[in-house]
């Protein structure tokens, strides 16, 4: 007898394999999310529609991360804020460090987010992993990062034309190797 239901996603083991892998080899994981209104995390800190925050087990509290959900505790600017994203939201997870990790598709939401800096932007509206383009990260020892101390991402990966940003250059990665980019794999 077969069971005609269809298996789970594989995206939030995923996600907590290269959370685990990044941890176990001390490197800082980082978690882009497209955001819309399910999604709770310090609007202030949104930019384009995305944040980036780091998910260290230093820099989060009561971080659950489960195959629907992702919530923690984490401080931006000295205060305490609780978290909640979707998992079909996550973008990517990487190592701050060396850019490995794994990025996502995730759904265009027609959705617009208030971002109190720039007013109103359409959610999803591209993938933005650029170095100056991140957002924050919430770290429970320091500010949340500014445009020009925005955590290091994956620019150099390869995305397709439609995903590319045109309004500034690519930030090369000194830690890839000579002669290509680090791939990442996009998981539907």
């Amino acid at each position: 007898m077969t069971d005609s239901s269809e298996p789970s996603s594989t995206k939030p083991y995923f996600i907590r394999a290269i959370h685990e892998w990044c941890s176990d080899n001390g490197f800082t994981p980082y978690l882009a999310v497209s955001v819309d209104a399910r999604t709770i995390v310090p609007r202030e800190h949104v930019k384009a529609g995305e944040i980036v925050l780091n998910v260290s087990h230093g820099a989060t509290g009561r971080l659950q991360m489960g195959n629907d959900l992702i919530t923690f505790q984490a401080r931006f600017g000295g205060v305490a804020r609780d978290l909640s994203i979707p998992v079909e939201n996550v973008s990517a997870i990487y190592a701050r460090e060396n850019g490995h990790g794994m990025a996502f598709e995730v759904p265009k939401a027609p959705a617009v987010v208030e971002d109190s800096r720039s007013g109103a932007e359409p959610v999803g509206a591209q993938l933005s992993l650029a170095g100056d383009e991140a957002g924050a990260t919430a770290d429970a020892a320091s500010e949340p990062a500014s445009p020009s101390h925005a955590p290091h991402t994956l620019a150099s990966v390869p995305t397709t034309p439609a995903e590319q940003r045109t309004d500034e250059p690519p930030v090369p990665d000194p830690n890839a190797p000579k002669g290509g980019r680090p791939k990442l794999t996009r998981v539907k």
